[in-house]
């Protein structure tokens, strides 16, 4: 059942950031598909941290780093790369990113972590 609510928050993120009329940010990012874009803004600004651990962030691609998280996993993750959370800053130090480039980031990053629940969709 928990597995469905977030399969449901996945899915339901995805098409929001599918659906979401923004201007990506940054040079790379500009007229790419929601999905790619999330990849290049994980890659332009969260994979500095995401990728070792920096600050205590959790590791992109090692489940057992987000375990004991929020079972909202989404939400909670895009309001953190939101708002900035601990060591994190509000939207990886880059304030013109968009909400939807956020929310693409963390479905991206997500994704890496937990990638046999992106089959399941």
């Amino acid at each position: 059942m928990r597995q469905i609510g977030w399969l449901l928050m996945v899915a339901t993120a995805l098409t929001v950031v599918a659906c979401a009329s923004h201007e990506p940010t940054g040079a790379d990012v500009d007229a790419v598909t929601p999905p790619v874009a999330g990849q290049v803004t994980y890659e332009r600004l969260c994979a500095s941290c995401h990728e070792k651990g920096v600050g205590g962030a959790p590791v992109a691609g090692d489940p057992s780093a987000w375990s004991g998280r929020s079972s909202l996993w989404l939400a909670v993750l895009a309001e953190h790369a939101k708002s900035g959370y601990l060591q994190m800053p509000p939207k990886g130090g880059d304030e013109a990113l968009s909400d939807a480039d956020i929310e693409a980031a963390t479905v991206y990053m997500l994704s890496l972590t937990f990638p046999d629940r992106q089959r399941d969709q």
